[in-house]
């Protein structure tokens, strides 16, 4: 059973409402049930005992609201499905390698404890098929995801690009023209999946409109700033800085999100290092080290997951 449908089911029985919000019908018809594509821990953190009977005191609420305190990462590997995303000179496809990149920082997330709080992953697609883009940002949303980070391996116009990226979102023009470039690139990545990306839903529209805040993409700033850092160690940057570009995935407008483009897949060199077992082992290590310093500088905050 998925462990945190298992916790949305616990609430059910005492009478609390699920967890987190539903801004769309297409993700999760039932509050019970975890969105399609997640993959979160095998051992779900123990719920909090059911006060006495008859004692309702805010003791009892102040530990239902401690116990119940999980820190959720989204991780959101790119591409899947009839879209391979971008393909490198020996063959590797991007969907691949950032799959099982996203599967060993999910091990690492899972084994996890911030402040005393377990922290646990979240998958947007934990196999080998396409999702929409909206539809990753609202998966995130729908469990309440204290972080979005969205895991790539792309490909430039030149095989000497090399580095790797972290992008956070842009309220105006894009940090660079590589910047703009890659995220064009990125958001046709619907149009492969047959879904209309230039839809003229006003509703959609003045939501993407709304999910620009700027608390949101000064925290992603934040996290972007200490994953750089610790994906300098284990190999060398495109830039030296956090990017900004307007990335559909990143358009979340309550959660720090953040793109991390690993390597240019579209370099034979970097090619051949993210099939390695090794590197693929050395960027998760940094990537959770990235989180962990996110967390230890910026502690999530003190909810309930049942408000």
């Amino acid at each position: 059973k998925d462990p945190l449908g298992e916790l949305m089911a616990q609430r059910a029985t005492r009478g609390l409402p699920p967890a987190g919000p539903e801004p769309s019908t297409q993700v999760a018809q039932a509050p019970q049930a975890a969105p399609t594509g997640a993959a979160v821990a095998t051992a779900p953190a123990q719920p909090p005992a059911p006060p006495s009977k008859g004692t309702t005191t805010a003791s009892n609420r102040a530990s239902a609201t401690q116990t119940d305190r999980i820190i959720i990462v989204a991780l959101d590997p790119g591409h899947g499905g009839e879209d391979p995303g971008a393909i490198g000179p020996g063959g590797t496809r991007e969907k691949d390698v950032v799959l099982r990149v996203a599967h060993l920082l999910r091990d690492r997330i899972n084994a996890t404890t911030v402040g005393g709080n377990p922290m646990r992953a979240f998958l947007t697609r934990d196999g080998d098929f396409f999702v929409p883009l909206g539809t990753r940002v609202e998966k995130a949303r729908r469990v309440q995801a204290d972080l979005f980070v969205s895991i790539h391996a792309d490909a430039f116009t030149t095989p000497e690009a090399r580095g790797a990226s972290v992008f956070a979102l842009s309220q105006g023009g894009a940090s660079s023209t590589a910047a703009r470039w890659l995220a064009n690139k990125e958001n046709q990545a619907d149009l492969v999946g047959g879904i209309n990306v230039q839809s003229k839903d006003q509703h959609v529209q003045r939501a993407l409109l709304d999910m620009s805040t700027t608390a949101q993409i000064n925290d992603s700033l934040k996290l972007g700033s200490v994953l750089l850092g610790e994906i300098s160690n284990v190999g060398k940057l495109h830039k030296p800085r956090v990017e900004q570009a307007s990335f559909a995935v990143l358009k979340a407008p309550d959660i720090p999100s953040v793109l991390v483009e690993t390597a240019f897949i579209s370099n034979p060199e970097e090619e051949a290092r993210l099939r390695s077992s090794a590197y693929q082992v050395q960027l998760a290590d940094a990537l959770m080290r990235g989180i962990t310093r996110y967390f230890a500088r910026n502690p999530p905050l003190a909810r309930s997951r049942s408000v």
